[in-house]
């Protein structure tokens, strides 16, 4: 009796055991929890990319990680997102990085500067050119990190509501345009340039307060309806050729977590970059003829257009780099990326994946590196 007594006690003490630890586990193992909302109002396409990486995280973590996702504007402006993760009221922003470029020059780099890399060039440097390192400095200097989660193809162009077919119709035109460097390069041509978060921009256009609008790729612009307060379509887009989405994460929020969940962090990003890509690429080819169904009248500019274009975004970049070492630093490892391809291009030319052109030297640029 004594020994079956002492068996049961054995027994008891052992379940009791297993309780506790299963009990710490499971207290170990509760999920985090973060809060990330978006500069991207539900009616823009661009708000998908944020959506994707959700999910994505969700399906990586099961269930390790739950991100509480906010669409723009329902809990902080889009304007203000910046702010609210650099303090950690929300630990994520997906965000353009254009948007921050009035606090340091280098954003306008890492959004996708004008006339410089296109799309897939964007995420070749990214990954494999030393990009990745120059955002986290970048967004490091205001106590974040980034992910990149969308590759933009080319966006749409000029919409306006008076033809633009040369570089000389711009003069005196107001111009929503995302990017410092076009802004500048605008400036030069004799238009205005005008920074508007995306929901604004069609009812800037519809009261007139703008004459035109480079917003994003077809589709996301059809979603806008700018069809509907625009007749004028002008090709190809010079201010914003290829761009960059991402997120951004309060770096002591990041810092906190274990390096697995960094890990599914950094590849639901790559993941979703991918995706991103061949999604807005798909778009745009189903936007674009729903904006020629419409009866939008389409226009083009001249390759000299294009050519003098891109003479005034070198001209501006190097002018910019001699105030802002850190832009100057960006963008020169970019202008290194399209030197260092310049010669493969040349070889599989006309089936490569980018073109080859004038590219300013690179020693004028790396003299204002610190």
């Amino acid at each position: 009796m004594k020994g079956k007594l002492t068996t049961r006690l054995s027994w008891t003490m052992t379940i009791v055991l297993m309780i506790c630890i299963f009990s710490s586990v499971c207290t170990a193992q509760e999920p985090i929890k973060w809060k990330m909302t978006t500069t991207f109002t539900p009616n823009m396409m661009n708000i998908e990319g944020d959506r994707y990486f959700v999910k994505t995280v969700s399906d990586l973590t099961k269930g390790a990680m739950e991100i509480k996702f906010y669409e723009g504007d329902s809990i902080i402006p889009p304007f203000e997102v910046f702010g609210a993760v650099q303090n950690n009221v929300v630990q994520m922003g997906g965000h353009w990085p254009g948007y921050w470029a009035g606090k340091d020059w280098a954003f306008d780099v890492l959004a996708g500067v004008s006339l410089v890399l296109s799309p897939i060039d964007l995420m070749v440097w990214i990954y494999q050119g030393g990009g990745f390192e120059i955002y986290q400095e970048v967004y490091g200097k205001f106590g974040m990190v980034f992910l990149p989660t969308v590759v933009f193809p080319m966006e749409s162009g000029i919409r306006s509501n008076k033809p633009i077919n040369t570089l000389s119709d711009l003069k005196g035109m107001k111009i929503r345009a995302g990017g410092r460097v076009a802004g500048a390069i605008l400036k030069e041509l004799g238009a205005a340039h005008v920074m508007l978060a995306g929901g604004e921009v069609y009812q800037a256009l519809e009261k007139g307060v703008i004459d035109a609008a480079e917003m994003s790729h077809p589709q996301t612009d059809w979603g806008l309806g700018l069809h509907e307060v625009t007749k004028y379509w002008c090709v190809p887009n010079w201010i914003n050729n290829g761009n960059i989405l991402g997120v951004m994460i309060n770096k002591k929020s990041w810092d906190s977590l274990p390096d697995n969940l960094k890990t599914s962090l950094k590849t639901a990003a790559m993941a979703t970059s991918v995706w991103s890509f061949t999604f807005f690429e798909y778009g745009a080819i189903q936007g674009t003829q729903k904006w020629i169904d419409a009866g939008t009248q389409v226009t083009r500019l001249s390759d000299e257009d294009l050519k003098t274009l891109r003479k005034i975004a070198h001209r501006t970049i190097l002018e910019t780099c001699k105030d802002h070492p850190l832009f100057a630093k960006a963008i020169y490892s970019q202008y290194k990326f399209l030197h260092d391809a310049e010669k493969w291009r040349s070889f599989s030319t006309p089936f490569s994946y980018g073109a080859n052109f004038e590219l300013p030297d690179l020693e004028a640029i790396k003299q204002y590196i610190k």
